[in-house]
């Protein structure tokens, strides 16, 4: 009895799932930059915890499955050919994810924020890489997300460690407005895959 192997070739998929983490992300953003921003609701440990699980499940859920979705298409299965941008999204899409979890079960609980300011300035850092990276490959709308990505986590870094009380509301700025682009970036390849439109995406 002869072992053979057998070869499984997968067809080549043009529907990336980014959609999916660029909604998951704009939802987090809104709920969590619209009432730093505004201040509405009233800061209180019931809206933590309401704000919190919209940070974990749609900003930290939906960035996270779409990172290992883009990892194991681009390395197991192969399904996303000639995209090598899409191997920085992957990265962007799961670290994002798994910080989302732990801002989203700190702010649950209610420990410190203090520390995330070390965690800020990592992400400060992949986010200057994606702005490098989209921008390398003439994605100029991812690059501009990854641009108010940036200016988020450099905001974050000195209301975190140095408690600047002004910071708060400017990263709910940042957050606004990159959720709002990030809406936009969800309709174009939304509607640019389903209904073959050509937005600039």
């Amino acid at each position: 009895m002869h072992n053979q192997i057998v070869d499984v070739v997968f067809d080549s998929s043009k529907f990336w799932p980014v959609a999916i983490g660029f909604f998951g992300l704009a939802t987090g953003y809104l709920v969590m930059g619209g009432q730093a921003l505004f201040q509405f609701p009233k800061a209180s440990r019931e809206v933590d915890k309401t704000v919190a699980m919209w940070g974990l499940w749609m900003a930290g859920f939906m960035q996270f499955i779409t990172g290992v979705y883009l990892t194991v298409g681009l390395t197991w299965f192969g399904v996303f050919t000639n995209a090598a941008p899409l191997y920085m999204a992957a990265v962007a899409f799961t670290a994002y994810g798994v910080h989302w979890f732990a801002v989203s079960h700190r702010r649950y609980i209610g420990s410190s924020a203090v520390p995330e300011g070390w965690m800020a300035i990592a992400v400060f850092m992949l986010s200057v890489l994606g702005v490098i990276v989209f921008q390398g490959a003439g994605d100029i709308p991812v690059a501009i997300l990854f641009v108010g990505l940036s200016l988020i986590y450099i905001t974050e870094i000195p209301t975190r460690l140095f408690s600047w009380s002004f910071g708060g509301r400017l990263i709910g700025l940042w957050q606004v407005l990159t959720g709002l682009w990030l809406i936009y970036l969800t309709y174009g390849v939304v509607l640019n895959f389903a209904l073959g439109y050509h937005w600039w995406v």
